[in-house]
């Protein structure tokens, strides 16, 4: 008796497995948001973020809209890393202009108020979302689009907590790590446990690999990331392995310089996504070789467009050539960026 003919894996997927593919897949974060008008359209009519994040059929709407105009190779779940304090059950808005606002978590109190066990009910629509998402991409021709699930590792998503917003050094985090380290190692345990919770439950709705964002990882000292952000993220992964086995991870430890090869071989990610600042040639001197990179275009570059972009990113995917590679951004494309813009470098990106 034959084989059953099986489908050819997902371009993304066998990158994230180790494989050199050429032209590489390509994704760019925050590909879905305020620079394409179907968004702003979408976004118009709902009250608030959280509003948007929460409602299953908006959220797989906006999910998709990036696929359908440039057939990316990967769709990445509509949501936000601050999900999961909502979900604990500290306060959470955004206010147009200023970013994320929470009442600041400072001390033992606000973090024995923390409610895991409310977590997943909080957090089901997004799981709905995902498997909105699975299905629309099977009926509308896209399925050899692969799909990411993700969240913000805990260091960042920490410093939200604490700071209560964005910060430019994120100094109130920093000196609870050094004068009060077993309250904050309690605080990145809890949301640890809950990020591997809510990553397993979006791979079981269908997520095929799921990122890891640690936004602000570069604001620590040597020793500190070693401690906050390569163990916080190690504890992840092997959670996930335990829980999902066989789904690849991607981490983002932004800023990371030096340390990027450190936290690939201490933590275990299947990727490491490169910032803008990224020497490609000298990350790869010092990467395992089957690590997959991602990155590194500068999302000014894609703002500039014309010869400009077309200079940088042929130079991002030269020094990538050879390597198990998915071309993406250094950080997330900014809202000004022309959508015709986007079209242009996915074709390049295409070419080869």
């Amino acid at each position: 008796m034959s084989e059953p003919i099986r489908a050819p894996a997902k371009r993304l997927l066998r990158v994230l497995a180790g494989e050199p593919v050429w032209p590489p897949p390509v994704w760019l974060m925050r590909q879905a948001g305020r620079y394409l008008p179907e968004y702003r359209a979408v976004r118009a009519g709902v009250n608030d973020f959280i509003a948007l994040a929460t409602t299953p059929e908006l959220a797989a709407e906006v999910t998709l809209q990036p696929i359908r105009r440039y057939r990316m190779d990967a769709a990445i779940l509509f949501s936000d890393i601050l999900m999961v304090p909502w979900a604990l059950g500290q306060g959470l808005a955004y206010h147009e202009g200023e970013g994320p606002v929470l009442p600041p978590l400072r001390d033992a109190a606000g973090v024995a108020a923390l409610q895991p066990e409310r977590l997943i009910d909080r957090l089901a629509p997004v799981f709905e979302t995902v498997r909105l998402v699975r299905q629309m991409l099977q009926s509308e021709g896209l399925g050899a689009t692969g799909l990411i699930g993700f969240a913000g590792a805990p260091f960042t998503v920490a410093c939200y907590m604490i700071e209560g917003g964005g910060s430019r050094d994120f100094a109130a985090t920093r000196l609870m790590a050094f004068k009060e380290p077993e309250l904050f190692a309690r605080l990145l345990d809890i949301i640890g446990a809950a990020t591997i919770a809510y990553l397993s439950a979006q791979i079981a709705a269908g997520a095929e690999a799921v990122m890891l964002f640690d936004s602000w990882s570069g604001v620590l000292s040597a020793g500190q990331f070693r401690a906050h952000v390569i163990q916080a993220t190690r504890n992840i992964v092997d959670g996930l392995r335990q829980s999902c086995p066989g789904v690849p991870v991607i981490g983002f430890p932004r800023l990371a310089g030096m340390l990027v090869a450190d936290y690939v071989r201490a933590t275990g990610v299947d990727a490491v996504g490169l910032d803008t600042g990224m020497d490609l040639a000298l990350v790869r001197s010092a990467m395992p070789s089957r690590v997959a990179l991602q990155g590194n275009l500068d999302p000014i570059a894609l703002l500039a467009g014309g010869s400009a972009m077309a200079q940088e990113a042929l130079s991002v995917l030269e020094a990538m050539r050879g390597w198990p590679c998915i071309f993406n951004l250094g950080h997330g494309i900014v809202p000004q960026t022309p959508p015709d813009h986007v079209g242009r470098l996915v074709e390049l990106v295409r070419a080869g």
